[in-house]
């Protein structure tokens, strides 16, 4: 299993540097739409066009246009042009909190502002490069030049428990339990608001939003089927109407960015969340995080309990919140 089938691959910064907007024309009106693309676009070859599409990088009044041989139609398409790929990732001596390691995985806390691996804008200082360092030749190669080792990822601003392959055999078998979801994985959010209801289960589909492409959504009928169950476990303020929350999160599946779509869709979006916060907290909560200095979404991966691929041993680990979250909750309790 790759590191692109949605194995909770939630590190999902913007990606492209360019968006390019082509305007076809009455001529170019029932050609191949790739054929068409290319020839209105010069700096890019049909070979290009056809790949952008297949990554679903090409719109065409909101929809996204991924067969290359259906017919053009007169207007504006837009293009998500990538950054090209980063070199091949260098071991950097960046610490790491090693929580559990033998010769098969690794598993880490991971702090908040890392990035899980080597992407346009994040070529140096990520978990990746700390990981070359510290494990020397033994990641496993399956993850490909740029994601060694790696078999999930948490968002850059995701602070956190991950897990990650030193051998093939070790990268195949974690591999193997997240696509089942055969896994303990919760995760403690602080979020406006309360959930309504306060405890419950949110199944939909998520993939990427047809009118901002850096954004994920609910979806109708396309993208994947997405599941996350959870229970408020504090309310901060009064209690009839209480201003913020702390969440427990279990995933029973890995989507980008599943528990921030799943709280904002539910009406309490993650705090500091820049990207899915839908609104301002009250002014009282936004004062807690600015004496905090919370600057990233109040967002923790606190459990990971699994199996062993190989030794067959029963591995759980829990982390407390780090210290920006705690602060922040700790003020919330005082409102």
């Amino acid at each position: 299993m790759s590191p692109s089938d949605g194995t909770d691959l939630t590190d999902d910064e913007p990606d492209f540097i360019e968006a390019l907007i082509v305007d076809l024309g009455p001529q170019a009106v029932g050609q191949r739409l790739d054929k068409a693309l290319a020839l209105a676009a010069p700096d890019l070859s049909r070979a290009r066009i056809q790949a952008l599409m297949a990554e679903g990088r090409v719109t065409y009044a909101d929809e996204v246009m991924t067969d290359g041989s259906s017919k053009a139609r007169e207007g504006l398409y837009l293009i998500a042009v990538p950054e090209p790929l980063p070199a091949e990732p260098q071991p950097e001596d960046i610490p790491l909190e090693v929580l559990f390691e033998d010769e098969h995985l690794i598993v880490i806390d991971k702090p908040a502002g890392m990035t899980v691996h080597p992407g346009p804008g994040h070529q140096t200082g990520t978990l990746v490069n700390a990981l070359l360092f510290h494990c020397g030749n033994s990641l496993s190669g399956i993850g490909g030049v740029l994601r060694p080792g790696i078999v999930h990822r948490l968002d850059k601003d995701t602070s956190g428990i991950m897990v990650a392959a030193k051998s093939d055999a070790a990268h195949q078998g974690l591999s193997a339990l997240f696509a089942t979801h055969d896994l303990e994985r919760q995760y403690i959010a602080l979020t406006r608001g309360q959930p309504r209801p306060a405890s419950g289960r949110v199944e939909n589909r998520i993939g990427r939003s047809n009118s901002d492409r850096k954004k994920m959504a609910v979806l109708k009928t396309s993208g994947r089927l997405a599941i996350t169950d959870y229970r408020t476990a504090t309310t901060f303020g009064p209690q009839d109407r209480p201003l913020a929350s702390r969440v427990v999160c279990r995933l029973h599946t890995g989507r980008t960015h599943q528990i921030r779509v799943h709280m904002a869709s539910i009406g309490a979006p993650v705090l500091g969340d820049p990207i899915y916060g839908s609104g301002p907290p009250a002014p009282s909560v936004r004062q807690a995080i600015q004496t905090t200095g919370l600057d990233r979404q109040a967002l923790h991966a606190a459990v990971l309990g699994f199996v062993h691929p190989i030794t067959g041993a029963t591995l759980r680990f829990e982390t407390p919140l780090p210290a920006d979250m705690s602060d922040l909750e700790q003020q919330l309790a005082e409102l």
